[in-house]
């Protein structure tokens, strides 16, 4: 099964472009679902998140705290490692699987931190979607409401730009309208249909 990494910065468009693709019937992997899988209520990852930053980490309802996790460890890499550490070869071993399971001509891996983990294993070629940090800003704070110091926290513990783009096997310019990010999108799928039938 040939796999596509598909990657970008926070705010960069990733999920736009995966449903673009899954409009055209790929079917889609998504890492940060994973992530969230993991951490769910009753999980032993959850678990051992509560005991190491404190019960007020949890919400009402017994989940994470995901905004309150996002504000300790962006702003303190000792903790962000820690919790790396924790939830990186469970997400890996769950991604594994839903790769496994894909039935389309390929598969996209739709994941914010591909490079920065081994995950970029799991792939056979890298698609970046690309926006100047100034786009990322603007979009993330417009969708998130997360103020701009938690976001630039978040942006310097991600790749940088140009070893993202040093990466990439495929670069989608998203800073044009929709209209030429699908064009972009039906380039790629037509070469990865090609590829994926190669003998």
């Amino acid at each position: 099964m040939l796999t596509i990494g598909l990657t970008g910065g926070i705010g960069s468009g990733k999920t736009t472009v995966a449903n673009c693709f899954a409009e055209l019937g790929i079917e889609l992997v998504d890492a940060d679902l994973a992530a969230r899988e993991v951490v769910k209520p009753g999980s032993p990852a959850l678990a051992d998140i509560a005991a190491h930053f404190g019960e007020e980490i949890l919400l009402a309802d017994g989940s994470l705290d995901r905004a309150a996790l996002r504000t300790i460890v962006f702003a303190d890499e000792e903790q962000r490692l820690w919790l790396e550490a924790l939830l990186h070869p469970l997400i890996n071993a769950l991604l594994r699987q839903q790769l496994a399971a894909c039935q389309s001509d390929y598969c996209l891996l739709v994941s914010p931190l591909l490079l920065e983990t081994s995950q970029k294993e799991l792939v056979d070629r890298i698609v970046v979607i690309d926006v100047s940090e100034e786009t990322q800003l603007v979009r993330t704070m417009a969708r998130d409401g997360s103020d701009e110091q938690t976001i630039r926290g978040i942006i310097a513990a991600q790749i940088d730009r140009q070893s993202r783009l040093q990466a990439a096997d495929d670069i989608i310019d998203n800073e044009q309208p929709v209209s030429a990010l699908k064009q972009q999108v039906q380039a790629l799928h037509e070469h990865y249909l090609q590829l994926a039938r190669r003998p």
